[in-house]
């Protein structure tokens, strides 16, 4: 037997917008579920139904059924269940609990314990300096969470006696109030206030954690920093969090990391900056300088006639690459100190007298050997 238009199925138009699809699927549901619609065809109508929305729903899959027709979505769409794998809700539950909220559900459906719940995560913020974060290193942090009662064992009861099920939930950790509407029979489904939704109490509480099944503790964790770290950056430790309930995980703990600012150095993505300040004279006849690195001191040469913010590049002296071999350059300013007069002696005053009665005017238009200030910047960049 051929199938049905899909568009025809939802009774909307092909130009109809995906809202308009969404309203007439939910209506259609509304009408048509085995809880509420008992007619003999009651399954094909749905499975029909969701089958459309599933395609019609999803904008590939409808573009390709556009094209296409059924043949453009064989295998995509038909799926079983009351709900389509790609559309906006699983089951009919999902649109009664979108229009009259959480807590609400089918006669037919049956409540349950709650399963295993992952525990929560835990943040640890920890400062480092900043040649911690350039070069990696090692910390030992301590930490406060909870952890697994080693007395009960996490049941939360002394040893020797065991928790018993919930008389107010039979054990299902939910309590459940049937409500007449005029779709049908639904139920109010709500956490058991006696249990809080473990199906179960503890008549006996143990003695070290008082029936929570965790006990508060200390611990001290060494965490590894990779070389190239930035302010702000993210450390997980898997399993360090809290502990899970009802055998689910334990959560993670998450170190961030805060880097403290040098005295000399600034960070640039991975290259370092440092700004050298010379006198006069070694600018104008050049000289050899220690300069301090993230490696210890090295001996840079000034070229003689250097210019106030000339930039040198050390190679291969930078930041470590986090992701990836190498490392960043680190760029050294030259910054000329001209010396005020009343840090001269007179011998020096003397001297530059002189030389200034031999010096000719420099004209404005004059930038010098290493060009104006966009020219150093271009050439520290590589440009």
């Amino acid at each position: 037997m051929a199938k049905r238009d899909y568009y025809e199925i939802l009774g909307v138009s092909r130009t109809a917008s995906a809202d308009e699809i969404k309203r007439a699927y939910r209506k259609l549901v509304k009408r048509y579920h085995p809880d509420i619609y008992d007619g003999p065809d009651a399954d094909v109508r749905i499975k029909e139904i969701n089958e459309a929305y599933e395609v019609l729903g999803d904008d590939q899959k409808r573009a390709a059924y556009d094209r296409f027709g059924h043949a453009g979505v064989s295998g995509a769409a038909g799926g079983g269940g009351y709900g389509p794998a790609g559309g906006g809700f699983t089951d009919i539950g999902d649109i009664f609990e979108e229009i009259f909220g959480a807590g609400f559900g089918f006669g037919r459906g049956r409540g349950k314990r709650h399963g295993p719940m992952r525990g929560a995560d835990i943040r640890y913020d920890l400062t480092i300096e900043f040649e911690e974060a350039v070069m990696g290193a090692e910390k030992e942090i301590e930490i406060t969470r909870h952890e697994t009662c080693p007395r009960c064992h996490g049941s939360g009861a002394e040893p020797g006696t065991h928790p018993m099920k919930c008389p107010t939930c039979n054990g299902m950790g939910q309590v459940r109030q049937r409500q007449q509407t005029i779709f049908g029979t639904f139920v109010n489904v709500t956490t058991c206030p006696r249990c809080k939704g473990t199906g179960e109490i503890v008549t006996t509480p143990c003695r070290e954690c008082h029936g929570t099944g965790q006990v508060e503790v200390t611990r001290r964790l060494r965490v590894k920093i990779p070389a190239g770290v930035q302010d702000g950056t993210r450390i997980r430790l898997p399993g360090e969090g809290e502990p899970g309930q009802r055998g689910g995980q334990p959560g993670n703990l998450y170190v961030f990391l805060s880097v403290k600012p040098h005295k000399l150095f600034q960070r640039v993505d991975d290259d370092i900056l440092l700004e050298l300040p010379i006198n006069i004279a070694q600018a104008v006849m050049g000289a050899e300088v220690e300069v301090p690195t993230l490696d210890g001191p090295k001996l840079v040469k000034i070229p003689p006639g250097t210019q106030p913010g000339k930039v040198l590049r050390l190679r291969g002296l930078g930041v470590p690459h986090l992701r990836g071999s190498g490392r960043g350059d680190m760029l050294i300013t030259v910054n000329v100190r001209i010396p005020k007069q009343s840090e001269l002696s007179e011998e020096q005053k003397e001297l530059f007298g002189r030389l200034a009665e031999t010096l000719s005017p420099v004209p404005v238009e004059d930038r010098g050997e290493q060009g104006g200030f966009f020219d150093r910047m271009k050439e520290a960049l590589g440009l």
